[in-house]
């Protein structure tokens, strides 16, 4: 049974609509970014249909080629191209009362969506090179992370197929969207990967949450999974901590951080003073006009800023002094180590 957390409001309202069509032979529409998740939430509508016991098949519309992926699809018959030595049936046919999983379908050639419109509309096609009509029975659920409606618009997509398809539309949410499902699925990645690599398993410092939590996630779920196996690996204490984490996923998160900062009314001010400043070409006698302050408030600011500036470069200056004592003091200790030249 696929395990799908759903605490985070956009997730449940995507698993409930999962829920009702799921008994359903109605078709399905799944999108979503990529690695948002598409694939677990079509194992869960199998999973709670009552084609269940029956074969879930997939077929990646994406990673084949088209004469590949039609014969993919349909099935072939002996002779029906060169190297076709044996007949073959497709995945329609192995997925017949069971579940046929499209995934990136917006991959389709014209030809292919032709004939899978014939399929969902008469429930029999037949094998390439093959005159014999095969019937079929089984429930389409088509992934992808593209926009169909503007591929229709383009025509790249037929609008036909795409609403015999988008019976039912379900839109898996971006990880950035699922805040409140992050410390349970990094719960269940930890548990899983510990188990598939033989190490203990850990929990996650408030630490290295707090920062995931700060994270984007361009990747979705599957670079979370990713990025908690990693953590799994590397980690030698007794939780995973910030440093378990890669540098560039700390990075990224505190810039994302520093973006969501609300500023400070000091720095609102100050922000707007110098693009004041600016309009005025540097005029403080505008600038101080504009502000609805005197040109004594606004000299005073500017020394005040001043000031806090230089003050800043001091304390750089100072660190850097320290620095430069640090490798002083280590210069001269590899001297005290060195060995002494008797003039021999």
């Amino acid at each position: 049974m696929i395990e799908i957390v759903a605490l985070s409001d956009a997730m449940r309202e995507a698993v409930g609509l999962a829920e009702r069509v799921a008994p359903t032979d109605a078709n399905v529409l799944v999108t979503g970014e990529s690695g948002a998740g598409k694939d677990a939430l079509a194992w869960f509508i199998h999973a709670h249909s009552q084609r269940a016991a029956q074969p879930l098949v997939k077929i990646d519309c994406a990673t084949l080629p088209a004469d590949l992926l039609e014969a993919e699809l349909f099935g072939y018959e002996r002779g029906a191209f060169t190297g076709a030595t044996e007949a073959k049936p497709g995945r329609l046919e192995a997925a017949h009362r069971g579940t046929l999983v499209l995934d990136e379908i917006a991959h389709l050639t014209s030809d292919a969506q032709a004939k899978l419109l014939r399929v969902i509309e008469t429930r029999e096609f037949e094998r390439l090179g093959g005159r014999k009509t095969i019937e079929v029975d089984a429930r389409l659920v088509a992934l992808t992370n593209a926009d169909l409606k503007s591929a229709v618009e383009r025509r790249a997509f037929r609008d036909d197929l795409f609403y015999r398809l988008n019976v039912v539309h379900i839109i898996v949410p971006p990880l950035r969207e699922r805040s409140k499902d992050l410390e349970t699925l990094g719960r269940m990645f930890v548990q899983a990967y510990a188990a598939k690599h033989g190490r203990q398993a850990k929990r996650l410092s408030a630490e290295a949450l707090a920062l995931l939590r700060a994270y984007d996630f361009p990747g979705n779920v599957r670079e979370f999974g990713n990025i908690i196996e990693r953590a799994v690996i590397v980690s030698n204490d007794s939780q995973i901590a910030v440093d378990d984490l890669p540098e560039g996923l700390r990075a990224a998160a505190q810039q994302r951080a520093q973006r969501e900062r609300r500023p400070t009314l000091a720095e609102i001010e100050s922000d707007y003073v110098r693009e004041t400043l600016a309009a005025t070409k540097g005029n403080k006698a505008e600038a101080a006009r504009i502000l609805g302050i005197s040109r004594k408030n606004l000299y005073e600011r500017l020394g005040r800023e001043k000031a806090e500036v230089k003050d800043q470069k001091s304390e750089v200056r100072d660190q850097r002094s320290e620095v430069g004592d640090q490798k002083s003091e280590v210069g001269d200790q590899r001297s005290a180590l060195a060995p002494a030249d008797d003039g021999e």
